[in-house]
């Protein structure tokens, strides 16, 4: 996955320098180039949180007392 958030990335760039050199509208490139950096650093470090462990807890119902 990591191969695939790094070429979109170096595309996103690209696109981004002919904005610059104005053969794509800029306005296209640059918020696209900022979705992808957000998307990318927002899956990257969005796997690596700790979820807690799993209870498996019953509860004695009332009626078995």
């Amino acid at each position: 996955m990591r191969i695939v958030w790094t070429i979109l990335i170096v595309f996103a760039i690209v696109l981004n320098l002919f904005g610059l050199m104005r053969f794509i509208p800029l306005y296209f490139t640059a918020p696209l180039l900022f979705i992808v950096f957000y998307l990318a650093i927002y899956y990257s470090y969005g796997r690596k949180t700790f979820k807690g462990y799993k209870k498996n807890v019953t509860f004695p119902s009332i009626r078995n007392r």
